[in-house]
């Protein structure tokens, strides 16, 4: 893969509005309702909104379109942080055209929009920062703590980097304990590494006919930490 490869989402559409990673080829959001797959995932999954108090933390890998953020975004009252890491951003028109395909959230992407070409930006009551850059390099030098994570790489079987066990491991070092995470994928490799890195996990039941997604909470920290 040279060099130009490497630079933005490089996407098709499908059925009109829905990008499709030629990367990766894997789509950004579910084809039965990708708004609906956000909230179930990653906001029930990580208990969200009852926990959500002022300065709560979430972090993300993989923000693809931003609909997480959007979704999470809806739900906020209170001034909360959120940081996520990207490696391949999509431009601001791809942006706009994905973001479409939810006209439920046509206020807050707008605030999104404007607020892509800076470091951290504010969406409701959401200040967000994206880190433009491959997880892998970029997590372990992060210094945040997240109090709760989504898990939202492109598939295991297709973008293994993003669910490797050095990965998970930096996920676990970079959570508040008691912190959770929250992913769409039940793989046992990704369940294992997880809880390798000190999550106690649990499968949960998938989005729209999914048979399992999978959850957990910190129990302990990295052997790895001091």
């Amino acid at each position: 893969m040279d060099q130009r490869d490497q630079s933005g989402a490089d996407l098709d559409w499908r059925d009109g509005g829905i990008p499709v990673s030629r990367r990766f080829d894997d789509p950004y959001f579910s084809l039965n309702g990708g708004l609906a797959e956000t909230r179930h995932v990653f906001l029930a999954g990580n208990h969200l909104p009852a926990r959500l108090v002022p300065g709560f933390h979430v972090a993300e890998l993989g923000f693809g379109t931003g609909l997480n953020l959007l979704a999470l975004a809806q739900i906020a009252t209170q001034p909360i942080r959120f940081t996520s890491f990207e490696a391949f951003p999509m431009r601001l028109d791809e942006l706009a055209r994905a973001h479409a395909a939810f006209p439920e959230l046509a206020d807050l992407s707008a605030q999104l929009r404007d607020g892509w070409d800076q470091h951290s930006f504010t969406v409701g009551t959401v200040t967000a920062t994206i880190i433009r850059a491959d997880a892998r390099q970029a997590l372990p030098d992060w210094d945040g703590q997240a109090d709760a994570w989504f898990l939202d790489g492109f598939s295991p079987a297709k973008n293994p980097e993003l669910w490797g066990e050095e990965l998970m491991a930096q996920v676990a070092r970079h959570t508040a304990r008691g912190g959770t995470f929250a992913t769409y994928t039940a793989a046992g490799h990704v369940r294992r590494a997880l809880a390798a890195a000190g999550f106690d996990v649990s499968r949960a039941q998938g989005f729209a006919g999914k048979r399992h997604m999978s959850v957990g909470r910190l129990s302990a920290p990295h052997l790895g930490d001091a």
